[in-house]
């Protein structure tokens, strides 16, 4: 009896704790889910992002495994990761917790789930991003950004863009245009990866540093754009 009496409090402990170690194990994953998809993105320049947008762009925003709902008949959502240049321009910062739903994400072409990635391409579209929730085309200009080495047709519409889209189903990457898509901040990732309640505009605005289950991200990031162009 003494000895059920004892581990009683161990049980309930862990039973407790488990939820948080399940959340924090999840960003981890979802982290590295979302660095294999850039490195295997950027990997063949003939169909990766080209490279001088990714100099250009002030913030990069990377979701893995954007899933068709079935709770909701057409829903979309994913839960991904945005990181912004460090002041200065070199280098790139911490990562925040986002939530995307909604928006024609290109399941069309035949998966169930699709990767995203997005460049935000100038300071008017740092501000939206950095907001609690804005959605693509109303609150935030959008195009389906192009693929390859060069960009071969810098259209006034994708010059003007605040945001910049692609996403990859299947294996197949190409820009789309993800108008209507709701993107909100995840402040429960912010806190599993910084361990108190922060903000996307905190993090970025503050410069917090990378914490260490985000380093591959970063350093992968750095190695494809360590500095931002003009």
């Amino acid at each position: 009896m003494s000895s059920a009496i004892w581990a009683g409090p161990a049980v309930v402990a862990c039973f407790f704790a488990a939820p948080g170690i399940n959340a924090q194990q999840e960003t981890g994953k979802r982290l590295k889910e979302s660095m294999e998809m850039l490195e295997e993105v950027m990997r063949v320049k003939e169909s990766a992002i080209p490279q001088g947008l990714l100099d250009k762009a002030e913030c990069a925003v990377i979701v893995p495994r954007v899933k068709e709902g079935a709770f909701i008949f057409g829903a979309r959502y994913g839960r991904g990761f945005l990181t912004c240049r460090k002041r200065g321009g070199a280098g790139w910062g911490g990562p925040g917790g986002v939530r995307v739903e909604g928006g024609s994400f290109g399941l069309q072409i035949g998966g169930s789930e699709t990767d995203v990635i997005m460049l935000v391409m100038n300071r008017k579209g740092v501000e939206k991003l950095l907001k609690s929730r804005f959605t693509l085309g109303a609150d935030a200009s959008v195009a389906a950004g192009p693929v390859g080495r060069t960009v071969s047709a810098e259209t006034d519409a994708l010059m003007r863009a605040e945001i910049l889209t692609w996403s990859r189903s299947r294996g197949v990457f190409a820009g789309v245009s993800l108008q209507g898509a709701t993107l909100r901040q995840d402040l429960d990732v912010n806190k599993d990866l910084y361990g108190k309640e922060v903000t996307n505009a905190d993090i970025v605005t503050k410069g917090l540093g990378a914490p260490a289950e985000a380093s591959g991200l970063i350093l992968l990031l750095n190695r494809y754009s360590s500095r931002k162009s003009g």
